[in-house]
């Protein structure tokens, strides 16, 4: 997939508020800092079109893009550990909850994993939580570039252990690595297929 066009359309924390759901929607989400915004950036290949921070609870909104004006790309504020209060923690997480139960357009959720880490608890019961609800998703491990080959490899097969041990057959996985630009092709061919599936309301 050729990247023609990336336009943002809206921030809230209101479903309600959001785009029509007339077009294929994929969001992404992942525990704060683990580099989702700067591999949306990259995706797109546009420097700021999500905006990136070293301190954890940059995006606290629901932020829709439109791209090549046939899909929506979606960026979600981080769970996990945020330099905010609990309060705030709270509240998103209610209205990033509400949206992904019913968003009716959300073909994919793609969940980011840090590929520097061991398996993290709350990873695991967030994707427990998606499975339950049957929302679509996929992981997306991030940072591949970090580590050694060989260390990245371990953790990445710890997280696949530990998921086999509730899950029958594991979702998808992409490997990615924002600064070197890798896994931009495999999600966007992804995305592309996924599209072919969509069903307008």
């Amino acid at each position: 997939m050729e990247i023609r066009s990336a336009n943002f359309v809206i921030s809230n924390t209101d479903i309600a508020k959001c785009p029509a759901p007339k077009l294929p929607e994929y969001a992404f989400i992942g525990r704060s800092n683990v580099g989702k915004s700067s591999l949306i950036n990259m995706l797109v290949e546009r420097r700021d079109m999500a905006k990136t921070s070293g301190k954890p609870g940059k995006t606290q909104l629901i932020n829709h893009f439109l791209i090549n004006e046939n899909w929506y790309l979606v960026d979600l504020p981080g769970y996990g550990y945020a330099q905010v209060s609990k309060d705030k923690r709270e509240q998103w997480e209610k209205f990033i909850r509400k949206y992904i139960l019913e968003r009716e357009n959300l073909m994919c959720l793609f969940v980011l994993v840090d590929s520097r880490l061991s398996p993290q608890r709350v990873d695991l019961e967030f994707m427990d939580w998606l499975g339950e609800n049957n929302i679509p998703f996929v992981m997306v491990f991030t940072k591949m570039d970090k580590l050694s080959k060989l260390k990245t490899a371990t953790n990445i097969r710890n997280y696949k252990e530990e998921m086999g041990k509730s899950w029958d057959e594991l979702p998808p996985c992409f490997y990615t690595s924002a600064e070197m630009k890798e896994g931009r092709k495999e999600l966007l061919d992804f995305i592309s297929e996924t599209n072919q599936l969509f069903k307008p309301l």
